[in-house]
């Protein structure tokens, strides 16, 4: 969809409704039921600490009212993580998801892993008697971010591009080992056991990223989220809410697939507990592309934005991986997260392109 028809769609939206749009539906994300609710991470790439005062003032600036952010070192301690909620409320900020780690022998099915596990799941129940709605976390034997390189935009600007041709032959790294796809299934299936069903009874959702890269093999090893077929795999292990995923439709676009259609299926399940909303140009699916701009890649973003509002999802969406402006490259302090990343200047355009896709989709659901 066009910006004009974009506008056009607003336009006619606000004049076959004669009821106002409210405070919760018109803001990044919105307090209601059923709205999905737009995100930052408290993170350097705002340029201030994560919970200080310049931090929370730059993330309020740009409407948003949600936050996700790294924990703490596990086993988390409800105390700890009440002082975090009750330090971004007071900036006018809701805590809505924070990824844990700190379990690489659970990952890699090494002795030790049962003790990782239970520190997890003591973390989990912390976290459900503080009230955090929402878990994510990584499970990957090597995550291949040596394929990634800065790509020129428009401009000028920063772009994250990969391939797997300049690193598929990369050795395994001794820290690591390597493990088969096979291996790595035993492994998340034995973590998903023990700890899906405290999730479950501590009212937490668990949100697991997809492979990203989604490379064939990682330095050798499998990925058990590097194809759609391996997160409908995912979620099936222990059937529940709280054995979910992070949705990104950059990813599954990345594998070659559509980002509507993938939506559609995870949610209707009720298996999408958060949610990256970023777009890319491939050239060959798993193995070739470049993270772009929202507005410039071979995503239907609006049409994403619209599926999720039909669904009435309502946890955090995160328009994540800004692109690199000289606004934010000029400063000192900049220092990218990835090749061609960008920091503040690139999130307040993610974060107004988003908005604008989130009202136009309530828009539309209004007037059907």
């Amino acid at each position: 969809m066009t910006r004009r028809k974009i506008l056009q769609v607003v336009g006619a939206g606000a004049l076959a409704s004669s009821t106002p749009v409210s405070a919760g539906a018109s803001q990044a994300g919105g307090d209601g039921a059923g709205i999905p609710k737009i995100c930052l991470e408290l993170s350097g790439r705002l340029q201030a600490a994560a919970l200080d005062d310049a931090g929370m003032r730059r993330v309020k600036q740009l409407g948003v009212d949600h936050v996700a952010m790294g924990g703490p070192p596990i086993p988390w301690e409800e105390s700890a993580i009440r002082a975090r909620m009750e330090r971004l409320k007071a900036g006018g900020l809701t805590l809505g998801n924070m990824m844990i780690g700190g379990f690489p022998n659970a990952i890699y099915g090494r002795p030790g892993r049962d003790e990782e596990i239970e520190k997890v799941r003591q973390s989990i129940r912390a976290a459900g008697k503080a009230g955090l709605p929402v878990i994510e976390y990584n499970f990957y034997a090597h995550r291949l971010v040596e394929g990634y390189y800065e790509e020129i935009g428009r401009a000028g600007a920063g772009l994250t591009a990969f391939d797997y041709g300049r690193v598929k032959d990369l050795p395994p790294l001794e820290a690591e080992g390597t493990h088969s796809l096979d291996e790595m299934w035993g492994n998340v299936a034995y973590f998903l056991k023990a700890v899906v069903p405290v999730a479950a009874e501590s009212g937490v959702r668990l949100a697991l990223h997809p492979n990203d890269p989604p490379a064939p093999l990682s330095r050798g090893s499998g990925q058990i989220m590097g194809t759609v077929e391996g997160w409908k795999r995912l979620v099936a292990i222990v059937p529940s809410p709280s054995n979910g995923i992070t949705f990104d439709c950059g990813v599954t676009r990345e594998m070659g697939q559509d980002p509507v259609e993938v939506c559609r299926y995870f949610g209707s399940r009720d298996a999408i507990n958060h949610v990256h909303f970023r777009n890319v140009r491939v050239r060959k699916p798993y193995e070739n592309y470049t993270e772009v701009f929202l507005d410039e890649g071979q995503i239907d973003m609006f049409a994403v934005m619209q599926e999720l509002v039909r669904q009435k999802y309502p946890r955090l969406i995160y328009p994540e991986h800004p692109r690199a402006l000289d606004a934010d490259r000029e400063r000192p302090d900049f220092h990218p997260y990835y090749p061609g990343g960008g920091a503040y200047v690139g999130y307040a355009y993610n974060v107004g392109y988003a908005r604008a896709m989130l009202q136009a989709a309530q828009a539309v659901l209004r007037r059907s």
